[in-house]
């Protein structure tokens, strides 16, 4: 069975670095599918509509995928649509991961500088009312403004928190760096990981 993988990174600095470690994932090719990665223009044209036009394109994006590979660069984890796209990933129960491609050189030849896990700037929290997803902004954690509804903890693949307290969803997903730790080779292995992980 295909792997559907969705990519999730920062596109203006890392889209280079993207491809090249969506193109290294080659160690069961008949076992893999990106369905994830899109070309910059065609996210670009998106996010010109609406802020409700890209929501919906990076939905439909996520559709029928397994996986979510969070490719993290400097930046990557305070990028708006780059939590959508993990909210998004929680709410459907996909195995999700974090690899940093700051080790990676872009088209210039030049490394990045490694950033904050965008896992860790994202969570989950309980009240009276359900569970609600929260993030890291202003220095605290709110809760996320792009998606406002109470989640069933039956839809968690993960333990539901129990408290108001938030639990940053790095609490259980794993982080992997890419050229620190030989991704070109491991990167499918990882990726089966996470589907483990989640049931999937």
């Amino acid at each position: 069975m295909a792997r559907r993988t969705f990519f999730s990174f920062h596109y203006e600095p890392d889209v280079w670095r993207a491809w090249n470690v969506r193109n290294s994932w080659v160690v069961k090719p008949e076992n893999q599918e990106s369905v994830g990665f899109f070309d910059s223009s065609v996210f670009e044209s998106s996010k010109k509509e609406s802020p409700d036009a890209l929501k919906t394109f990076l939905r439909k994006g996520v559709v029928n995928t397994s996986v979510t590979c969070v490719l993290t660069g400097k930046d990557t984890w305070q990028r708006r649509w780059v939590r959508y796209e993990i909210a998004r990933s929680v709410l459907k129960g996909n195995g999700i991961l974090t690899v940093h491609i700051h080790g990676v050189k872009n088209k210039d030849g030049v490394l990045g500088t490694k950033g904050a896990n965008p896992l860790d700037a994202m969570g989950l929290y309980k009240t009276s009312n359900g569970i609600f997803l929260a993030e890291w902004t202003d220095g605290k954690w709110q809760r996320y403004s792009d998606y406002t509804t109470a989640i069933p903890a039956g839809d968690l693949w993960f333990k539901a928190p129990s408290t108001d307290t938030v639990d940053a969803l790095s609490k259980h997903c794993l982080t992997y760096d890419f050229s620190a730790q030989n991704g070109r080779q491991n990167i499918g292995g990882w990726i089966e990981t996470a589907a483990g992980l989640a049931g999937r």
